[in-house]
């Protein structure tokens, strides 16, 4: 089930609600945590029922593995690895058995060598990137001893299974959310934050996310002898702000419902179109996912702590497995290399410790471009595509507008790219949604009528009539 859909507003999230909110008010809150994950698994069922039993178990075998650290004094390790192989074994086969099935038919075909054709290709289960390092964080964080393990299966299936973040994040950490499993508390106006949260993220993917994905997606579907340079400049930048306002628009109906059960997320993103290097862009783009990498995998490697060549080797292996985790494809490796590359360079000639407001606007041009042509790697269906991609956008050549890009390029699609480019690569510093709705006043009032009386009501129409797109991140 996705947010943007007329099932989830119309039908299961006023269910979710009024029976979350009746349990607490003839029960006293004894029965939300239950309410809630019933409502999580239901959610979850709705589009991938088949995979219900993969959530299950593997949210019992990390619930039994945390109570094991707890009591073991001398076989913790031991512990801790059989979460990692069944954690990775589960992402491994699922995500990637078919990404493999083919590269190694492809190599035995290459020898000569009959390979054989029996494979049955093996569905993604959704949100098990997500979930799975959850789990991870989890049993790493009792094994360092810097989280207890939950008692009751009901909270830890929760953590793990809530459904504002269960298909595509943000990756919320146990120890951020611990405590609120068992003494959160809901309010109006965490409830009414968390409604206007929702709206608006709602309202970024539809108006905007979605207008700019229908230009990138009528470039990229071209082929290559119909592409010239101005349509392959317009569809990498429609894409890297579809890209944005599209996964963030997600993490903000994410955070918004969270709140409206009183959970507190923590933010993903922080405008990071406004990064002055790549450091600093991962920094802000996908918070959740990069501080992930960096306490469980870049410091235990050595981080930045062994000297330089050994720092370049981690930072590439790191992006490599971060490119790896959003794709079985050689894109997803490149984009990873890529950024990794560009982090190394940053740390070997000391770029990223420029004070941030030394050359702002020509920094800011310059990581922006980067970021764009890696969002090119990302979005291409291979190597081959994605070079082609690129070398049309700095090679210049001028044909007539394909007639399937000139269809999109209509005044509404325009005027929300046009929105969405302002918004982006404005002024560093501009009032975020967060900001208007924690001021009273005349402001906050108005902008929470034109979320509710305009927008939102706009948003239902469009997916009535199926015009939203699923989610970029849904697939990873």
């Amino acid at each position: 089930m996705l947010f943007a859909t007329t099932i989830f507003l119309l039908f299961f999230l006023p269910a979710t609600i009024g029976s979350y909110y009746i349990e607490k008010s003839f029960f006293g809150n004894r029965f939300r945590n239950i309410v809630l994950l019933l409502f999580s698994y239901l959610f979850y069922a709705y589009g991938a029922a088949e995979f219900v039993f993969i959530l299950f178990f593997s949210t019992v075998s990390d619930y039994l593995i945390g109570l094991a650290l707890r009591e073991s004094k001398y076989h913790r390790k031991w512990w801790v690895g059989i979460s990692t192989i069944l954690n990775l074994g589960l992402i491994t086969y699922f995500k990637y058995a078919n990404f493999l099935v083919t590269e190694i038919t492809s190599w035995i075909a290459a020898m000569g060598v009959d390979a054989p054709q029996d494979w049955v290709a093996v569905a993604l289960p959704i949100g098990i990137s997500f979930f799975t390092f959850q789990k991870m964080s989890y049993i790493i964080d009792i094994y360092r001893r810097q989280a207890e393990p939950i008692t009751r299966f009901v909270d830890f299936a929760l953590y793990v299974a809530m459904f504002p973040q269960l298909i595509a994040g943000p990756i919320v950490r146990f120890k951020d959310i611990a405590v609120q499993l068992e003494l959160r508390a809901e309010t109006w106006e965490r409830f009414y934050l968390g409604a206007m949260r929702f709206c608006w993220g709602l309202s970024k993917k539809v108006f905007i996310a979605d207008a700019c994905g229908q230009i990138a997606d009528a470039v990229f579907e071209l082929n290559m002898g119909a592409l010239d340079t101005k349509s392959a400049w317009l569809g990498a930048a429609a894409y890297t702000l579809q890209i944005y306002f599209d996964f963030s628009a997600y993490s903000d109906m994410a955070i918004g419902l969270a709140r409206l059960f009183g959970f507190e997320l923590r933010e993903n993103f922080n405008r990071p179109y406004a990064a002055v290097s790549m450091t600093d862009f991962w920094r802000r783009w996908h918070i959740s996912l990069s501080t992930w990498f960096r306490d469980y995998l870049y410091i235990p490697l050595g981080g930045n702590r062994k000297g330089t060549a050994r720092t370049a080797f981690n930072l590439l292996l790191v992006f490599t497995l971060c490119g790896l985790w959003h794709g079985a494809n050689w894109t997803f490796v490149a984009w990873g290399l890529y950024h990794g590359f560009f982090l190394g360079i940053e740390r070997l000639t000391g770029l990223r410790k420029l004070p941030q407001h030394r050359w702002m606007v020509p920094r800011r041009a310059v990581i922006f471009l980067l970021v764009m042509f890696g969002w090119v790697l990302f979005r291409s269906e291979n190597i081959a595509s994605a070079i082609g991609f690129m070398q049309t956008m700095v090679v210049p050549s001028d044909l007539a507008l394909a007639f399937d890009v000139y269809e999109v390029l209509h005044h509404r699609n325009i005027l929300f790219m046009a929105i969405a480019a302002a918004g982006t690569l404005g002024a560093s510093r501009l009032p975020t949604i967060e900001d208007i709705m924690r001021c009273e006043g005349p402001l906050r009032a108005f902008v929470s009528m034109v979320l509710l009386f305009i927008m939102l009501p706009y948003c239902a129409g469009t997916m009535m009539a199926g015009g939203s797109h699923p989610f970029i991140y849904f697939r990873f």
